[in-house]
């Protein structure tokens, strides 16, 4: 199997989650004609966070899980922490999207995105230092 076109696919679904994302924002904007915040408009302010979390966990998540692949040379863990990262980024836009309480979605969606950040930190530092 080659594990790092299983990480670049994993990258590539993670920006068509974010074009969607990033489409909803911008679909919400023009129908509710909010040009910048929310508006006070909740759905728009969920859409906003939804777009905004991604962005805040994905990018650094990626530079970790290709230097993973390549620097320390795990390409197969990488590929694993790249697919649960893709899994997780999905349930969190999911379970955010529709509520701004506890959903099942944002709960393992923020979980697993913690525990893939926390495992490819570590494994770098492992990998890197040893």
């Amino acid at each position: 199997m080659d594990y790092a076109a299983v990480v670049g696919i994993s990258a590539s679904l993670l920006g068509l989650v974010f074009m969607g994302l990033s489409y909803r924002v911008v679909n919400l904007r023009r129908t509710e004609k909010i040009g910048i915040g929310s508006g006070g408009n909740e759905t728009m302010r969920l859409a906003v966070r939804a777009h905004a979390n991604f962005t805040e966990y994905v990018p650094i998540t990626l530079i970790l899980l290709f230097l993973l692949m390549r620097s320390a040379n795990d390409a197969k863990a990488a590929a694993v922490l790249a697919v649960l990262l893709v899994i997780a980024r999905s349930l969190h836009a999911y379970g955010l999207s529709g509520s701004a309480g506890y959903s099942i979605g944002r709960f393992w969606g923020t979980l697993i995105t913690w525990t893939v950040l926390l495992v490819t930190s570590l494994l770098n530092l492992y990998y890197l230092i040893f």
